[in-house]
């Protein structure tokens, strides 16, 4: 019976990501995880074994990020299921993140094609961490089609993957663990002792899931017109060319599906971050490839997320008969 419930939840959070989105000013649980990791890394930052330190405090948002949610739904279940339906439809709506990851590349695009290149410096600056004013109109689309690329997997594969197997509590957990990354996982100061544990944690929650999203995206580079053997040969080539072992497994997918080629060396903070290229320089990179970068997110969101349904509903088919 809750399997049913789940899966419904999954079906209606999906829509409801593609239809609305992340809409400015509503709460939201990821801020919540924001908060929590906030709160303790005041606590735990201050021992002096930063690793350690690092490693308690994934330990302890784990458990709160993934237990209240866990217990909200145990309560919502109890009192009725369709409680628990409606609550695990709003949470699984907001761990997906196709129209948000849409709609704020799309203002890259509109910047390029009406604005100025300094607003499409502040569009960027808005989804990347780079420094804008270091970014000519080359290196803003391909900031954009990156970001599109590696959200691909992050934003959406992953979490629909973790809530396939786990419902809205693993989403939750996903998520926790790449919020962690997000805001402490950095190679800095402050930060590359005690962020550690979150940055290779994460390394280790988004190996499969990236790489079930580059597959993925090949597919829907093929259904949607887009040269799917030279995603598929680039993929091949360029997909561990990234201190990453994730980021570049769908990267590679989108310079190769585009004929264009991604990344080179980045400015961070006033730093010069190398990186090797990725993909093969067939041809200059166009506001446009922002465009196509979206018609391969949405196909592979719909391929990932029908193939888990169709998963699911067998699942329950079995455990009927």
């Amino acid at each position: 019976m809750l399997i049913i419930f789940q899966t419904a939840s999954l079906i209606i959070g999906y829509i409801l990501d593609q239809m609305i989105g992340d809409p400015r000013g509503w709460p939201h649980i990821v801020i919540c995880f924001g908060k929590a990791i906030s709160f303790f890394e005041k606590i735990f930052y201050r021992m002096r074994n930063k690793r350690l330190g690092g490693t308690l405090l994934w330990l302890c948002v784990i458990i709160t990020c993934t237990g209240v949610p866990s217990l909200l739904l145990a309560a919502a279940w109890h009192i009725s299921p369709w409680a628990y339906l409606v609550l695990d439809s709003l949470i699984c709506w907001q761990l997906l993140a196709v129209k948000s990851l849409r709609v704020e590349s799309l203002k890259v695009y509109q910047e390029l094609e009406d604005g100025t290149l300094e607003s499409a410096r502040q569009a960027i600056h808005m989804i990347v961490g780079r420094d804008p004013e270091a970014l000519d109109r080359t290196g803003i689309i391909k900031a954009a089609v990156e970001t599109v690329a590696e959200n691909t997997s992050d934003g959406v594969a992953s979490p629909l993957f973790y809530m396939f197997i786990g419902g809205a509590a693993g989403g939750c957990l996903y998520k926790a663990v790449n919020t962690m990354d997000s805001m402490i996982g950095y190679k800095n100061a402050r930060y590359e002792d005690f962020g550690r544990t979150a940055a290779r944690m994460d390394d280790v929650f988004n190996f499969i899931p990236s790489r079930l999203c580059a597959l993925f995206m090949i597919m829907a580079s093929r259904l949607r017109g887009f040269d799917a053997e030279n995603a598929r040969r680039i993929w091949r080539r360029d997909r561990r060319k990234h201190a990453s072992p994730n980021a570049a497994q769908t990267e590679s997918v989108m310079a190769g599906a585009l004929d264009v080629q991604l990344a080179g060396d980045a400015i961070y903070s006033g730093r010069v971050l190398k990186k090797p290229f990725i993909g093969d320089d067939i041809r200059p990179v166009a506001a446009g490839d922002i465009i196509s970068s979206h018609k391969i997110l949405n196909t592979t969101a719909l391929l990932m997320f029908s193939a888990g349904i169709l998963l699911r509903a067998a699942f329950i088919f079995l455990a009927i008969l």
